[in-house]
This record gives C-alpha cells, structure tokens and sequence, in this order.
C-alpha cells in the first residue's frame, strides 16, 4: 500500500514540477526575446537596475502550498484522519487553490490588456488630430483607470526627466510581463529611435491585441467550464462520502482506519489529485 501511495505521490508531484518548469522556460524564453539584439534600432535593450520594479501581475504561488499544508495539519490533528489520508486531502486543498490563483493572475493580465487596447485607441487618435507622443500618452492618463494608469504615469514621467526612452519602454515590459505590452513597449521604442508614423503601427499593434483577447476569451470560457467541473466532481464525492458518514459513522470510521479503507480513501483522493493536475493542464491552451 504505501509503496503505490509513495508511486502515485511522486508522480503528482512531477507533473507538478513539470508544470513549474514549463512556466519557467516561457519566462526565460520571453526574458531572451527582450534582450536578442537584432539590431540596435528595433531591440529592446536589458532594463537597468535602477529601473526595475515590482512586477505588476502579481503571483502568490506559495499561498496554495501552505493553505494545503495547514489543512493537512488541520484534519490529522482535529479531525482524527491518518498521515497519509491528511496529506493526500491537503494536497488536494492546495491544487484547488492553485488553480484560483492561476485564475486570478489571468484575470489581471485580461483586465491590463483590455485597458492597454482602449490606450492605443486613444493614442491613435490624438496621434492622428497631430500631436506628438508625449502628449498622447498624457490624454492615455487623464482616461483610463487604474492599474495601467500608474504604469503610463511612470512612464511619461521618466521620460520627461530625462531618462533614456528606450530604457523606460523596455521596464514596461518588464514589469507587465505579457506579449501585448512587449509589442507595445517595442513599437514605441523603434518610433522614439527612428521617428516615423506611430498611428499605422499602433493600429496594426491594436488589431493584434483585439484579436489575441478575443481568443483568450474564448480559450478562458472552455478553461473556466473544465474547472468548474472538476470542482463539482471533487465536490460531489466528498458530499456522497459525508451523507454515508452520517448514516454510518461506526462503519465508516471503522472503514477508514482499517489498512485496505486507508488505502482505498488515500488511492482515490491521490488519483484525483492526479486529475486536478491533467484537467488543468490540458484546459490551458497557449497561443
């Protein structure tokens, strides 16, 4: 028993670090493409130090593991269940949480990039009546709201404190790490280098961030639908287990203390542990 327990741990947890590490290598493929020089006109160039900030998505990865964590302890001391059926219900309790704070940084970057594509249409057209960028980017910040309009605020304000432009374009990206803004922030950067129409480029940058929203749209509804199935499947059976507690308590107790109930409870939850992990994954599609 414990040897299949110990197999089908470590196997949640590979998928766990698996997944880890394809976040990783995104970040790190993402983190190059911000500093490949193509050509000294058109990258962005590595951000100072004295430039980088706090990231503006921000990430609680730890939280769900500590919450999982603090239950594992909390039903083995309270409510009397064994090391192993505590550890695999606070695992369970821990990848539930990763997920909602999986959802709430998507839900961050959907909101920056909406209000990013309502700036680039303001910009556009205060571009195009003939005034210049900075004052473009000061009508961006007298609309929008918060969060992106404290991210234009530093942005305009640097610049007109003499800091170096592309420099300043590029800590954008650095600090909303997503696709949208690192086209944006180049797009300003190789208009500042070598001048040019900005409102045909921006329009183009616009159509594309439409598009990109209109597909994480689409992707978050069947996302979302997946998830909230495997909520209500994990729910149900945790609901059927407490109805046949309450009609049974004797037997149930004496189900799960017994070595075949404990390998038998903690198997089942293991496994849906290992399906809390494949749903999620396959539900999040990249593009």
């Amino acid at each position: 028993m414990g040897t299949v327990v110990l197999i089908g741990t470590l196997s949640v947890l590979y998928l766990i670090a698996y997944r880890m590490r394809q976040i990783q290598l995104r970040a790190l493929a993402l983190d190059r493409f911000q500093t490949f020089d193509v050509s000294t006109e058109t990258s962005l160039p590595e951000v100072s130090p004295s430039m980088r900030q706090r990231p503006v998505i921000r990430r609680f990865l730890w939280i769900p593991w500590v919450c999982g964590l603090f239950a594992a302890m909390i039903i083995y001391w309270l409510v009397g269940f064994s090391v192993l059926i505590s550890m695999t219900m606070g695992l369970i309790v821990a990848l539930l949480l990763v997920i909602v704070e999986v959802w709430n940084a998507q839900r961050q970057a959907a909101k920056l990039e909406e209000q990013l594509a309502e700036a680039i249409d303001l910009m556009i057209g205060t571009l195009g009546a003939g005034a210049g960028l900075s004052t473009s980017l000061s009508v961006v910040i007298e609309e929008i709201r918060d969060p992106l309009r404290g991210q234009f605020q530093d942005l305009l304000g640097r610049i007109n404190f003499g800091d170096d432009a592309s420099q300043v374009f590029a800590s954008l990206a650095a600090r909303i790490p997503l696709d949208t803004f690192l086209l944006f922030s180049s797009a300003l950067s190789v208009h500042w280098e070598v001048g040019g129409n900005l409102t045909p480029t921006l329009a183009a940058v616009g159509q594309t961030i439409r598009d990109r929203l209109e597909i994480s749209r689409k992707i978050r509804s069947n996302a979302t639908q997946s998830d909230i199935s495997t909520v209500a499947i994990i729910g149900l059976t945790y609901f059927i287990a407490l109805v046949m507690w309450r009609n049974g308590p004797d037997q149930m107790q004496a189900f799960i203390t017994s070595p075949t109930g404990e390998f038998f409870a903690a198997g089942s939850m293991l496994l849906q542990a290992v399906g809390i992990v494949w749903m999620h994954w396959m539900s999040r599609a990249k593009f």
